[in-house]
């Protein structure tokens, strides 16, 4: 017996389609029949499955498990819930070796997929490929496979408020919050957790509805905060915090209603952290602010730049110790009394605590971050073939022209107006630039550079791609 995926299904961090055209029960459980395979292959037999709260992600699910169980692997079903609940199971189950959640994260709700780890470290990249060709060959292990649920919620929410140990509850009592699940799989996990917490909470969209009724539950879309915002200025919050789909990106607004960006938010944890911990090493992605990594070295941390993407960054995190990283699009990594993977519950916990410890409110926070102009990130259709080709002739001329690149991921370019950014996607069939400067003369100068060069290889900044 073989399998063969749609070509576009296996991505670099994490496998996605569309439901009933790309992506299937089929799929589902051809990525059962190899997971479970590269467990039995490293003498393990346990995997720990969750899902998200997609109208497809039930079926995906049971697919999912009778791969597993046939290829001799004892599946924990841990239920709906968010993706780092499933990364917490894999953490702390002793017998669990490696864990899946079905999740489509920020996609459309026709979208579906799987996110992995493998024995604790992120299985992406080559793994993800090797399962594709492992199903075509049909190279799979066989056996009897058992399955057990497992309730893990309860323990999941006490390890999360763990987070405030040492914060009074005086002054968490104090606290007024909004909370926004965007209907995703953090809602339960939200309502529970707020119910333990003290201080008022408000609380929006916790109902799961894989519909997505009210707004994309994407953060890093200033439209979808709106309802955050709203919120905040009604009943005058001290601040609001919004989840992704499957609660492992977190977005944020202060109680003046201006967005926390993830690069922002990772400047608060890190002032915190470093106190602590003092010359710690703090990676964020190549799409983060100046103002960040400049920050990290003035507390005297060591700022280190790094590639995006959640599997990237948790990898270099293993590799390098650091307690504290984060994106732009906002996971936050905290290895720092946790357990070094992205959730945005947990990164919320650490919001509070951090402006406790710090003596200062979110809002006062955000309002000393210096003033830069910047654009969100944005994206161009560009095609498969030509996409990485395009970067590469790109750095061969800025080189060329002796300008100040940074090639850790695409080319980042410094100049004296800022900085500007043009890499290639990973997962989609575009470019993405971003940019930032001191004032609007200065960004308009470096995006006029992005666009002389996307001409040079023969390209325009037309319409923008979506997500």
């Amino acid at each position: 017996m073989t399998h063969q995926f749609h070509p576009t299904t296996l991505r670099e961090y994490d496998i996605r389609g569309i439901i009933g055209e790309t992506l299937g029960p089929d799929d589902a459980r051809a990525i059962g029949r190899g997971f479970g395979t590269k467990i039995v292959e490293a003498g393990r037999s346990t995997v720990a499955v969750g899902y998200d709260g997609r109208i497809s992600s039930p079926i995906l699910e049971h697919a999912l498990v009778e791969g597993l169980n046939s290829s001799g692997v004892d599946a924990i079903r841990i239920g709906m819930g968010p993706t780092p609940m499933l990364y917490y199971a894999e953490a702390s189950i002793p017998e669990a070796d490696g864990g899946i959640q079905i999740t489509g994260s920020h996609n459309p709700a026709n979208y579906n997929g799987f996110k992995m780890v493998f024995q604790g470290r992120p299985f992406f990249g080559k793994d993800i490929l090797e399962l594709g060709r492992m199903a075509a060959a049909g190279e799979w292990a066989s056996g009897n496979g058992t399955s057990t649920s497992r309730e893990i919620l309860g323990e999941y929410i006490e390890r999360l408020i763990e987070g405030l140990a040492g914060i009074s509850n005086d002054e968490l009592s104090r606290l007024r919050i909004g909370w926004d699940a965007g209907n995703g799989a953090a809602g339960p996990a939200l309502e529970a957790l707020t119910a333990r917490l003290p201080g008022e909470h408000f609380l929006l969209f916790t109902e799961v509805d894989g519909n997505f009724p009210n707004h994309h539950p994407d953060p890093t879309e200033e439209k979808n905060l709106e309802d955050l915002r709203s919120l905040v200025a009604a009943k005058n919050l001290d601040f609001g915090v919004a989840f992704d789909g499957d609660g492992d990106r977190i977005g944020a607004i202060d109680g003046q209603g201006r967005i926390i960006w993830g690069d922002q938010l990772l400047m608060i944890y890190a002032e915190d952290l470093l106190r602590m911990v003092p010359g710690s090493t703090i990676i964020a992605d190549v799409k983060a602010s100046k103002a960040l990594f400049d920050r990290v070295a003035e507390l005297g941390g060591k700022p280190l730049m790094w590639n995006t993407g959640h599997s990237l960054i948790k990898s270099k995190m293993k590799e390098t110790g650091a307690p504290l990283a984060g994106e732009m699009s906002g996971h936050v990594f905290f290895a720092h009394d946790y357990y070094g993977y992205d959730d945005a519950l947990y990164a919320a916990i650490r919001l509070i605590a951090a402006s406790s410890r710090l003596g200062k409110s979110v809002t006062q926070l955000r309002g000393e971050m210096p003033a830069m102009v910047n654009t969100p990130e944005l994206r161009f259709q560009v095609d498969e073939s030509r996409k990485f080709a395009v970067i590469d002739e790109v750095k061969a001329r800025l080189k060329a022209a002796g300008a100040d690149v940074d090639e850790t991921d695409g080319a980042r370019v410094t100049t004296a107006d800022g900085w500007w950014l043009l890499r290639a996607s990973n997962t989609q069939d575009v470019l993405v630039a971003r940019a930032e400067a001191a004032d609007q003369k200065g960004l308009d100068r470096l995006m006029s550079q992005i666009d002389d060069q996307l001409a040079a290889s023969g390209l325009e900044r037309g319409p923008q791609a979506g997500h």
